[in-house]
C-alpha cells in the first residue's frame, strides 16, 4: 500500500491502481471564513491535492469540521457516485450545530454521496476494507477514526480525536496495525458556542499520541494535524508538537517517522500475514 500525505490530516491511500482519500483539505482559509479580518495573519497549513482526479473509489471523513471535510477536495478526487463515509451519529445540537453547519452545507451543495457509518461498521470499497472506529471529538461532535486494510496491510487514521479508552478494542478488533496516523498538536480551543471554555486539549498531545500508538501496537506511527490554524483565543496549539512526539515515541518504544506534505510511503504487511 502507498500512503501519501496531503497535509494537515489529509492522506491518500493507493493499492492495486485504486485510491481512497481521508480528510483531504484544499481550502484551509474556509475554516475561519466567519471571523473575517480577525483571521488575517493566520498561518494556514501546507496542503496538496490528491493525485486522484475523479478516480478515487471513496472518501473517508472523520468528522464534519471544515478542516477535515473539504467538499471541494473530495469532489475533485472522487469517481462519479463514489461514496463519502461520514460518522452516523447525529450532532446533539442538530443540523444547525455551529461547528458542523458550514461543512454539511458544502457537502450537500457538492452533491456528494454521503454514507453514514457507525463505529465498528465495515465496508468494502474497491480493494480496500474500511472499518469505522470509536473516537472522541474535543468539542463533543460526532467523530470516528478509520481502519483501512488492503493486501493484508492495515492503516489507522485517527482524525483529531482526544485520548480515549478504546485503543485496546481497536488493537484487538482492527489490528495488527502496520501504520498509525496520529494527531499531535494538543490544541486548546475557545469557541463562542462552547461556553465556558475548557483548558483541556481538544486534540491529543504529542505524548498522548505516542501512548496511543503503543496501545494500538502500531508497527510505525506518523504525526499529523500540526502546523497551522492558530488564532488567539479560538485555537492554540503546541508549537513544537512534532519534536515532542518523536521524543515521546522513542520513550514509548514506538517506531515513528515524519512524512512531508506530498511525500509517499510504501508499507507492506509481514510476509507471514495473510490478507484479512
Amino acid at each position: 500500500m502507498r500512503v501519501r500525505s496531503l497535509g494537515w490530516a489529509g492522506f491518500e491511500l493507493e493499492h492495486e491502481d485504486a485510491s481512497l482519500v481521508i480528510d483531504p483539505l484544499l481550502d484551509p482559509a474556509a475554516l475561519y471564513a466567519a471571523v473575517g479580518d480577525a483571521a488575517a495573519g493566520v498561518r494556514w497549513p501546507d496542503v496538496v491535492a490528491p493525485s486522484a482526479r475523479g478516480t478515487a473509489v471513496a472518501g473517508l471523513v472523520t468528522h464534519l469540521h471544515r478542516d477535515h471535510a473539504d467538499a471541494g477536495a473530495l469532489a475533485g478526487a472522487l469517481a462519479p457516485d463514489a461514496p463519502v463515509l461520514v460518522p452516523a451519529e447525529p450532532s446533539p445540537d442538530g443540523a444547525d450545530a455551529p461547528g458542523l453547519a458550514a461543512a454539511q452545507r458544502d457537502l450537500d451543495r457538492a452533491h456528494l454521496t454521503l454514507r453514514p457509518t457507525a463505529p465498528w461498521e465495515t465496508a468494502t470499497l474497491g480493494p480496500f476494507t474500511v472499518t469505522a472506529l470509536p473516537a472522541v471529538d474535543g468539542t463533543g461532535e460526532p467523530q470516528v477514526s478509520w481502519a483501512i486494510e488492503a493486501g493484508g496491510t492495515r492503516v489507522v487514521h485517527c482524525g483529531d480525536t482526544i485520548f480515549h479508552g478504546s485503543w485496546w478494542h481497536v488493537a484487538r478488533i482492527a489490528g495488527p496495525v502496520d501504520l498509525a496516523l496520529l494527531p499531535v498538536n494538543g490544541a486548546t480551543v475557545s469557541f463562542p458556542w462552547r461556553r465556558p471554555a475548557s483548558s483541556m486539549p481538544a486534540v491529543m498531545t504529542p505524548e498522548q499520541a505516542a501512548v496511543a500508538a503503543r496501545l494500538l501496537r502500531a508497527s510505525r506511527a506518523i504525526p499529523m494535524h500540526f502546523g497551522g490554524f492558530d488564532l488567539d483565543p479560538f485555537y492554540r496549539s503546541i508549537p513544537d508538537a512534532v519534536t515532542r512526539f518523536m521524543a515521546a515515541a522513542e520513550a514509548e518504544r514506538v517506531e515513528a517517522s515524519k512524512l512531508g506534505v506530498g511525500e509517499t510511503l510504501e508499507i507492506a504487511a509481514p510476509v507471514d500475514r495473510a490478507p484479512a
